[in-house]
């Protein structure tokens, strides 16, 4: 008895089983035998089939199982890890600032005096907009529940202009998060009401030292500029570590990047964004994913273009935070027997040992 198989409704590892199986015979023959004899001849042989041998349903589906188990070989095991030791974090990197225009075609343009805490450019306070519409279209300006931001006035202006509320009008209950014009940005005040509490640190700054635009002003004066921006986390008034004559080193500036992080998981919110500066991000970001693959390690560390954010999970190996699960369930309420049959298999199997 021979059974007529569709060769295109057959799984390709089992088509080449099954061909590898077949005696050598004429194809011509095989069409024409198989070929179902309702059908006029030249439909017949316009559909390629197989006559073989028939194969036992039970050894088709071992075939079937041992060649999906061999491509998942090749394949890097998914890992797990409690959701509660995890934190989502949005990075974002400046707008355009005014440094950026000049340093973008010469980098010694950095060196210039002129581009001291440089500000957001126009085009850069359209970049912001444009962002911002993105974070409120897609549900994230819900979801993020603190923006950490390096206190310098272009991160800053971007945070507040991404993350913060909406226009500022004098008599408000609140303090507005930017007031009108700061940073001479010809840009309306902003409220801090309806949108996430924004916190200024030092260890998200940018590549310290020796250019003039990574130096920030004194924080009493980016208070004034900024009433409703968290300033408490910053011990000194005077820019104490930004050197005239001294540039961090690149490993300094991951190692900062990692202890930055640490600090990230020990903060009780689940849904952050961090508002920073290119070269911090690509120094820390280097030092991450060395457990990802090639092709996710190039994704996590690729440089940041302005106003750019991506998003990005923080996993807790180290155990600094000390949330507690919110979703997980303890079961076993009301309380009852319930021990598992594999338990239960090797306490048999022990009693039974004890026994002899």
């Amino acid at each position: 008895m021979t059974v007529a198989f569709n060769f295109l409704s057959l799984p390709p590892t089992t088509a080449r089983s099954l061909l590898s199986s077949t005696t050598r015979r004429s194809s011509s023959a095989f069409l024409r035998r198989s070929s179902p004899p309702h059908l006029p001849r030249r439909t017949r042989s316009s559909i390629p089939c197989l006559c073989l041998p028939p194969t036992p349903s039970g050894e088709l589906a071992r075939m079937k199982a041992a060649s999906i188990f061999s491509d998942m070989d090749n394949v890097t095991a998914p890992s797990l890890y409690p959701l509660h030791r995890c934190k989502t974090i949005h990075l974002v990197r400046h707008a355009q600032g005014l440094h950026n225009i000049e340093g973008d075609k010469n980098y010694k343009a950095y060196m210039s005096p002129e581009y001291f805490d440089a500000p957001l450019t126009p085009l850069g306070w359209q970049q912001v907009d444009n962002l911002r519409k993105h974070v409120n279209a897609c549900g994230l300006s819900k979801r993020i529940e603190l923006v950490v931001t390096s206190p310098l006035l272009r991160t800053m202006q971007t945070a507040v202009g991404v993350f913060g509320g909406d226009g500022y009008t004098t008599g408000m209950d609140v303090l507005p998060l930017m007031v009108a014009n700061a940073g001479n940005s010809n840009r309306s005040a902003i409220s801090s009401l309806n949108c996430p509490p924004i916190v200024a640190v030092e260890p998200c700054r940018e590549h310290l030292g020796v250019h003039p635009c990574d130096r920030r002003r004194n924080i009493s004066e980016y208070q004034f500029l900024f009433p409703a921006i968290d300033f408490s986390l910053i011990e000194s008034d005077e820019d104490v570590l930004w050197k005239a004559d001294v540039r961090e080193t690149k490993a300094e500036v991951a190692a900062r990047g990692m202890k930055f992080m640490n600090w990230l998981c020990t903060r009780k919110e689940k849904e952050i964004a961090v508002v920073t500066h290119s070269g911090f991000l690509f120094h820390t970001l280097s030092k991450l994913g060395n457990d990802c693959h090639p092709l996710v390690k190039e994704e996590i560390c690729k440089h940041f273009v302005n106003c750019e954010l991506r998003s990005m999970v923080v996993i807790d190996h180290s155990m600094a935070g000390s949330d507690s699960p919110t979703t997980n369930y303890p079961g076993k309420v009301p309380s009852g027997a319930d021990l598992p049959s594999d338990v239960a298999d090797a306490k048999k199997q022990d009693n039974s040992l004890m026994q002899t």
